[in-house]
C-alpha cells in the first residue's frame, strides 16, 4: 500500500470553514493508516496542541503547520481595513502551507503569524510576501496554485518563490471533484519550474458525514440562509480525510506527489514535545543559583509568617517541596511569580494567588497565597508532581482597576519582545 501523509488539513480553528476538531482529524488519520498528519489552519497555530496530543495518543506522527494567506500590500489594508460589509477585507494574495523543520523555524513561524495578527483587526491577519520570506529559514513551504489571484502571473510568482526558497518550496495540488482538470494544470506549473508536486485532499472534515455542518458554517460565513446559499455551498462532501489507497488512485498519474508527502513529513522533525519553559534571567541574584535564592526567600518568608517559630509540620513541607522543585527545575518560575507579586504589593495593588498553588507551603511563605499550611493539610502533589511532568500553574488575581500597572511592569522588567498577553480561543 502506498504511504501517504495528509499535510494540508484544516480544523475548526479555521473559523467557519473547518468542520472537525483537531483531535477528530488525528484519530481518523490514524485509523485510516496515514503515515502522518499536519493541520494547517489559516494564519493560526491555535489547534496544534490538541492535534499533537491526540496524534500522540493514537500513535500517529504529527507535523506542525499553518496556512499563510498573504495580502499584496499591507499598507493598503491598514488604510482601508474593512470591506463593504464592515468585516475585515479578505486577503488578495496567494496562500502557502508552512511546516517548520525544527524548533527555530517554529519560533519564526509563530513570530510571523503574531506579526500579521497584531497589524490587523480581530479575525484578520496581514502578511505580505516580504514578511513571509523574511522568516522562511527552516520552513518547508507549499504554494497553493488555485489561490494565486487571476490578475497575477502564476509563472512569475512560482519563479520568484523558487529563486528565494530553493528546495524548500513545493507546489501543493488537490483533486477538484468538479470535472475540471485542475491537477493537470497544477502539475504543468510544477514541471515548468521544477517544483516537487505535493498531494493533499485539503480536508475540512475528518469524515464525509460532517458535510451538513460544513454547509451551516458556510452559511454563517456568508451571512446567508441555507435555503438561499446555492453555489456558496460545496457541491460535494469529498474534502475529508481519505485513506492512502484512495489517494493513490486519485494521483495514479503522478505517484511522486504522494511520495513527496512522506519525505516532507520526515524532513519536519520538530515536535511540540521539545518545548520547555525558558525563564528570565532577571530574577537571578548574583552569587546564587535560582534554587538557592528560592530557598533563602522561602526561609525569610517563613520567619515572617511564623514569628513565634516555624512549626515542624511546615518545615518538613517546605523541605519536601523545595527538593521536588529543584529536581524538576522550577525554581525560576517561582521566583518570577514572586517578583510580580512583590511589585504589586509594593504599589498597594491588591493581589491574591489561588487555585492549586494554595496547596504549596513555599507559595505561602513567599506571600503568593494565603492558605496557612500549619492549619490545613495541603496536598502539594495537586500543584506540582513529578509523575505528571508538567510545569506548575500559579494563578494570581490582581484588582482590575490597576491590572494595567502590573502589565506595564512586566513589559519594563522583561522586555516587550519577551512578555505579552496570551490570547485564548473560547470553545464550548
Amino acid at each position: 500500500m502506498a504511504a501517504y501523509a495528509e499535510l494540508g488539513a484544516q480544523s475548526n480553528f479555521s473559523f467557519l470553514e473547518g468542520a472537525s476538531h483537531p483531535d477528530e482529524l488525528a484519530v481518523a488519520a490514524a485509523a485510516l493508516g496515514l503515515s502522518a498528519l499536519a493541520i494547517c489552519d489559516r494564519n493560526s497555530l491555535a489547534g496544534v496542541v490538541r492535534g499533537h496530543v491526540a496524534a500522540r495518543r493514537a500513535g500517529l506522527r504529527y507535523v506542525v503547520g499553518a496556512r499563510l494567506d498573504l495580502v499584496r500590500d499591507v499598507a493598503a489594508y491598514a488604510a482601508k481595513p474593512l470591506g463593504p460589509d464592515q468585516r475585515p477585507r479578505p486577503p488578495d494574495g496567494p496562500s502557502l502551507l508552512a511546516w517548520p523543520e525544527d524548533r527555530a523555524a517554529y519560533a519564526r513561524l509563530s513570530r510571523l503569524i503574531s506579526r500579521g495578527r497584531r497589524r490587523a483587526p480581530k479575525g484578520a491577519c496581514w502578511l505580505d510576501l516580504a514578511d513571509m520570506l523574511e522568516q522562511a529559514e527552516g520552513l518547508a513551504l507549499a504554494l497553493l496554485p488555485e489561490t494565486i489571484p487571476a490578475a497575477d502571473d502564476a509563472d512569475a510568482l512560482a519563479a520568484r518563490l523558487k529563486g528565494e526558497l530553493g528546495h524548500n518550496l513545493y507546489l501543493a495540488t488537490h483533486p477538484r471533484f468538479d470535472g475540471s482538470d485542475g491537477l493537470a494544470g497544477d502539475a504543468a506549473l510544477a514541471d515548468r519550474h521544477r517544483l516537487p508536486l505535493l498531494a493533499t485532499n485539503r480536508p475540512l472534515m475528518h469524515a464525509p458525514g460532517r458535510k451538513p455542518l460544513a454547509d451551516v458554517l458556510a452559511c454563517i460565513r456568508h451571512r446567508t440562509p441555507i435555503d438561499r446559499a446555492g453555489f456558496l455551498l460545496a457541491a460535494h462532501a469529498e474534502r475529508h480525510l481519505k485513506p492512502p489507497a484512495e489517494m493513490a488512485r486519485l494521483f495514479r498519474e503522478r505517484p511522486e506527489a504522494l511520495a513527496h508527502t512522506r519525505t516532507l513529513a520526515e524532513r519536519c522533525t520538530f515536535s511540540l514535545d521539545e518545548l520547555r519553559y525558558e525563564y528570565p534571567a532577571e530574577i537571578l541574584v548574583a552569587g546564587e543559583t535560582a534554587q538557592q535564592t528560592l530557598a533563602r526567600l522561602t526561609r525569610e518568608g517563613a520567619a515572617r509568617r511564623y514569628p513565634a517559630g516555624v512549626p515542624a509540620k511546615v518545615t518538613d513541607a517546605i523541605a519536601g517541596e523545595l527538593r521536588l522543585i529543584e529536581t524538576l527545575g522550577y525554581a525560576p518560575y517561582f521566583l518570577t511569580v514572586t517578583d510580580i507579586v512583590r511589585f504589586a504589593r509594593s504599589q498597594g495593588i491588591l493581589c491574591q494567588g489561588r487555585g492549586s498553588a494554595a496547596n504549596s507551603a513555599v507559595c505561602y511563605c513567599l506571600g503568593v497565597t494565603a492558605v496557612d499550611p500549619a492549619r490545613i493539610d495541603l496536598l502539594f502533589e495537586r500543584f506540582v508532581s513529578a509523575a505528571r511532568d508538567e510545569p506548575p500553574d500559579i494563578d494570581v488575581d490582581f484588582e482590575h482597576e490597576r491590572r494595567e500597572e502590573v502589565i506595564q511592569y512586566l513589559y519594563r522588567r522583561y522586555g516587550r519582545d519577551r512578555a505579552g498577553l496570551t490570547a485564548t480561543v473560547v470553545t464550548y
